[in-house]
């Protein structure tokens, strides 16, 4: 049975007075977990190797943009535009889109680039020593940076300058004379199928190969241990390759569930444009939105999960402020209590 009208509408205004507290949260959490991630895999005490580093490390900063230039810069403006009317004067929004839509494709492709590496280093060891190495993930992570500003081009040209504060995806006034063309239609429509449509194809693909790679050769490891030794005893080279499985199967996976609401919902709205009419309820997009944005930053909880070594940093670079804030206090207690002392020490 389909929701009313007025069922929807309501689902709406409780969705954007959550929002009103649900965005401001998730930017204060993100942005501070997103940077002390980088902090941490750049010190590279985490026990992962070099070029697992920089894609993690890429990937944390094209979510840390994200949550800066789309969530605070977009949605936080969008949700209290009572507060936010002068934004309607300035000039930016056409450059706006083409930066968050270029950053959200950094995003998106960095996770595949590193499922794709990820499958080299555990499914093709021949290949492993040439292609999963340092100077190849940064070759593959700036062309990827390269390609998405590139691609995202067009927006420029497609959106007018203006902001247009109402709470849509949509940010930007479209030109007139792209808003109702086919043209526009297709180029939005493809804009989504190649970001996120190809990417979930790429990584389930990737993940499914890997899988069938890691089963088959423990099963064979598993016989030949057996045989050798009579009893099936550890393998340290297959705990390696299941602990680095089980982290490229949450963060894909962390990605693919959070974005499947977001992607589907972006595919049938260009669906309209092409004669393929689906409803979708307004409020529907706008959980997706709220999903994809939390994607931002979930990937440091999944390290502090799988990785112990990652773990051991994040709790140390959260009690060292703390225990900089305690030191400053007793420091000042002593101060005040033997003010004399202290003079005599100076």
């Amino acid at each position: 049975m389909s929701l009313s009208f007025l069922a929807k509408l309501k689902i709406l205004w409780a969705l954007e007075d959550i929002q009103k507290i649900y965005y401001p949260v998730l930017a204060a959490v993100s942005v501070p977990v997103n940077t002390l991630t980088i902090v941490i895999l750049c010190r590279g005490k985490c026990g992962l190797s070099k070029c697992v580093i920089r894609y993690l490390v890429a990937m944390a900063a094209a979510d840390l943009l994200i949550i800066i230039i789309d969530l605070i810069l977009r949605h936080i403006p969008i949700v209290y535009r009572e507060q936010f009317t002068f934004l309607l004067y300035i000039r930016v929004c056409n450059i706006h889109a083409v930066v968050l839509y270029a950053v959200t494709d950094c995003s998106v492709w960095f996770t595949v680039t590193f499922t794709f590496d990820r499958f080299v280093a555990i499914s093709c060891q021949k290949l492993k020593a040439k292609y999963c190495t340092e100077g190849t993930a940064t070759v593959v992570l700036v062309t990827v940076t390269v390609l998405s500003g590139l691609k995202n081009i067009f927006w420029y040209f497609l959106y007018a300058s203006k902001y247009w504060l109402t709470n849509t995806p949509w940010f930007c006034n479209v030109l007139p004379h792209a808003s109702n063309s086919l043209a526009w239609a297709l180029v939005e429509f493809m804009h989504y199928i190649l970001t996120p449509f190809i990417p979930f194809v790429l990584i389930l693909l990737f993940n499914v190969l890997t899988f069938r790679s890691v089963f088959l050769a423990s099963r064979a490891r598993m016989r030949l241990r057996i045989r050798g030794s009579g009893e099936n005893s550890n393998d340290p080279e297959m705990g390696r390759r299941r602990k680095s499985m089980v982290l490229l199967f949450l963060i894909s996976g962390n990605f693919m569930l959070l974005w499947a609401l977001f992607m589907s919902c972006s595919i049938v709205r260009r669906l309209d444009y092409l004669g393929y009419s689906v409803h979708v309820p307004k409020f529907v997009p706008e959980i997706g939105f709220m999903l994809q944005l939390l994607s931002c930053c979930t990937n440091t909880f999944i390290y502090a999960v799988t990785q112990s070594q990652f773990r051991k940093e994040l709790v140390n670079g959260i009690k060292y402020p703390l225990m900089m804030i305690v030191k400053r206090v007793q420091i000042r207690d002593i101060t005040h209590s033997f003010p004399g002392l202290c003079s005599k020490v100076q």
